[in-house]
């Protein structure tokens, strides 16, 4: 249950962080867009463009935003695609502002949708979630998400309706508690509502993309799923264990009625068959369990190598980072 907080008086400055992976159709138009959007409700504001390792010309266009509005565009480019959550880590590191909003570059995210969620912060809410509003995404991708969060619902303590959606708000503060982790592999949104103290979520408005597809492909979405999965709960071992106890105990039991028919019956060439496909059953049980630890082994062995979750291009301009 969220504990009320006293609502802020003061509108905050805002830092806009938007990932931009070969967003050239729509960015132009976006950034219009989010510029009438910020200045109509005269917002004290920055935007943070991470260009996400893109191969079209969407550098080339962030570079000339950023020439024409110096003081209110600054653009970080990734040397190449670390993927949507480490830029939207790069960004909380670069931010100036009081308060992150983050939203993509497609325009599914209305950039119009902004103040709803920053009048829910001022309500003293340190993180704002959403959820889409007659979500328009092809059917596959609807149903996966709903699936996901179904998923991440009964594996994890968190609570949210719409873990896919991206377009939230986060406090300074809030985004620094997220930044000072180690790990690689994390969800952003799932990290943000477990250190929350005043998290809420409230519905915005979800476009169709207005050209070009979207660059989440099936392979990503479950890449993604299994990365919440496994990064905010122990349960995919846990059931995996439980699995391999289960397995072992009816093969012992399987085992012992085998060893009985020998001593009644004989030697017995029927169901061999069986026998084959239960032997190659369990070690279908025992593949995935390695691939479960291996899972987790894989998040120890990134943290312990150390290396930076990601590196800039050299031609970014230095720029002192929230997490220092």
């Amino acid at each position: 249950m969220s504990k009320s907080k006293p609502m802020m008086k003061t509108t905050p400055f805002i830092s806009v962080i938007v990932p931009v992976y070969n967003e050239e159709e729509t960015i132009r138009l976006f950034h219009k867009r989010l510029l009438e959007t910020m200045k109509k409700n005269r917002y004290k504001f920055e935007i943070l463009y991470i260009n996400d390792g893109s191969i079209d010309k969407s550098e080339e266009i962030l570079t000339s935003f950023e020439k024409d509005d110096p003081d209110l565009v600054y653009v970080l480019s990734f040397d190449q695609n670390y993927g949507q959550h480490l830029a939207i880590m790069a960004g909380f590191d670069h931010m100036h502002g009081d308060v992150a909003i983050n939203l993509d570059a497609d325009l599914q995210n209305p950039p119009e949708e902004i103040p709803k969620l920053v009048d829910k912060y001022l309500e003293g809410h340190d993180m704002v979630g959403s959820y889409r509003i007659g979500r328009k995404d092809h059917k596959w991708r609807d149903y996966g998400s709903r699936f996901a969060n179904f998923v991440r619902k009964h594996i994890t303590t968190l609570d949210m309706k719409d873990q896919g959606c991206m377009f939230r708000a986060y406090s300074k503060d809030l985004a620094k508690k997220i930044c000072q982790g180690n790990e690689h592999a994390l969800f952003v949104p799932a990290f943000g509502w477990k250190y929350a103290q005043n998290p809420t979520e409230i519905g915005l408005i979800h476009d169709p993309r207005s050209s070009g597809e979207s660059k989440y492909k099936i392979y990503d979405l479950i890449r993604v799923s299994i990365d919440l999965a496994t990064s905010m709960s122990l349960a995919p071992i846990q059931i995996v264990t439980a699995i391999g106890l289960l397995t072992s105990f009816f093969s012992f039991v399987i085992f012992i009625y085998m060893i009985g028919r020998r001593l009644i019956l004989g030697p017995e060439v029927e169901g061999v068959f069986t026998l084959f496909a239960l032997v190659i059953f369990i070690i279908g049980i025992g593949i995935f369990g390695i691939g479960v630890i291996g899972e987790y082994v894989g998040r120890i062995y990134q943290i312990v190598q150390g290396r930076p979750r990601y590196t800039l291009k050299k031609n970014n301009q230095p720029r002192i980072k929230l997490s220092q």
